[in-house]
């Protein structure tokens, strides 16, 4: 009984152990440390982590929730496959939730909305330099949420955000292959033409902007899986085994 007692306080709360292990894990699926398609098993994450599989079970349901994991028909856990035939649907509910969150600040700001947006730009040049791409990919998402805040719209900037949640992973093959074929550039320009549009409250080119920062999204990201993958592949498929 004494040993139970002594295990059980060598551990964190179980608040702090599910908590812990979907943090740790959601980092790893989002730099790619963990590939699409990986096995998550419990029983290896529960030793990982020197914890019971309760709270392990419990972050790997919350990550699903976030579609970062999914589970098959045997009950296997696999980080969430980049499913590459479903891309152009992505980018079209990103390219409306971005363009009507655009056209909503540009309405709407406050000079405290514009203060926020261009701290996040800041935030984003600074997370470039370091070359993380973890760093780069929140910057980036800190810096639309902080449009979104500005439209005034709840519903979508909640809708927004999942849709940049889901973005991550192929935002980062995206930071890869500029750095490799445009001398660095990354979207700091088009971010900057966006905040002026939007401190002006025009509108229309804040639609604009925000259209074309899509369609480049869209483009480089499909020349990258051209240069690298077939065009007909899945990444991160389930494998037979599993």
């Amino acid at each position: 009984m004494r040993r139970a007692c002594v295990e059980t306080a060598a551990r964190p709360s179980r608040g702090t152990s599910w908590k812990s292990v979907y943090d740790t894990i959601r980092i790893d699926i989002l730099s790619l440390a963990l590939a699409p398609g990986d096995l998550l098993d419990e029983t290896t994450l529960a030793e990982r982590f020197d914890l019971s599989r309760s709270p392990v079970r419990e972050a790997l349901i919350r990550l699903a929730g976030e579609g970062l994991v999914v589970t098959l028909p045997n009950r296997s856990t696999i980080v969430a496959p980049i499913e590459i035939a479903s891309f152009p649907k992505y980018v079209e509910a990103l390219d409306i939730a971005q363009r009507m969150n655009a056209r909503l600040a540009a309405e709407l700001r406050t000079e405290a909305d514009l203060k926020a947006i261009t701290r996040r730009q800041r935030e984003f040049i600074a997370a470039i330099k370091s070359k993380d791409h973890l760093l780069m990919s929140e910057g980036n998402k800190n810096f639309h949420m902080a449009i979104a805040e500005a439209g005034r719209n709840p519903y979508l900037a909640g809708f927004y955000e999942r849709l940049l949640d889901q973005g991550r992973r192929m935002l980062h093959l995206h930071f890869q292959f500029l750095e490799r074929s445009q001398d660095g550039y990354l979207l700091t320009d088009e971010h900057d033409e966006m905040i002026a549009a939007i401190k002006a409250k025009d509108v229309e080119r804040a639609d604009a902007l925000a259209h074309a920062h899509t369609r480049q999204f869209r483009d480089n990201f499909i020349d990258f899986m051209k240069e690298n993958y077939a065009t007909d592949i899945t990444l991160g498929a389930p494998r037979a085994a599993e």
